[in-house]
């Protein structure tokens, strides 16, 4: 079991403002602030278990968070968009994946691709 994640971004403060926005739409709540470190993280449950922090270098990477529901799924990609995030795929079924796969892509500013996926267990 993964108890925690870094994402890293080129700009920690930029960035924890648009996380903080669009992880909202999924559940998300900013909890750690940590300029010393240029680091933050972000809890959903239990505890703090997504992290973003500013690297020299930053390597692309992919993160996926589950929803809820659909509405979940529309609204982060729809607030991804509105802060400035890049579309890497429109909310809708990835039957590629399998029927019930209800997901949204976008690009953060430093080309990390950040997911949300709703499982629909009742799709064909």
């Amino acid at each position: 079991m993964i108890a925690h994640v870094t994402l890293g971004v080129s700009n920690y403060e930029k960035a924890k403002v648009f996380y903080e926005k669009v992880l909202k739409t999924v559940g998300y709540e900013f909890t750690e602030d940590h300029p010393e470190w240029k680091a933050g993280g972000f809890k959903e449950g239990g505890h703090t278990s997504f992290w973003i922090g500013e690297k020299d270098v930053v390597v692309p990477s992919h993160v996926a968070f589950e929803t809820k529901d659909r509405a979940s799924v529309d609204a982060f990609h729809k607030e991804a968009l509105a802060v400035g995030w890049r579309d890497n795929g429109a909310p809708g079924y990835r039957k590629e994946y399998w029927p019930g796969y209800y997901a949204a892509f976008a690009h953060d500013r430093d080309g990390n691709n950040v997911e949300a996926v709703w499982y629909d267990y009742d799709a064909k």
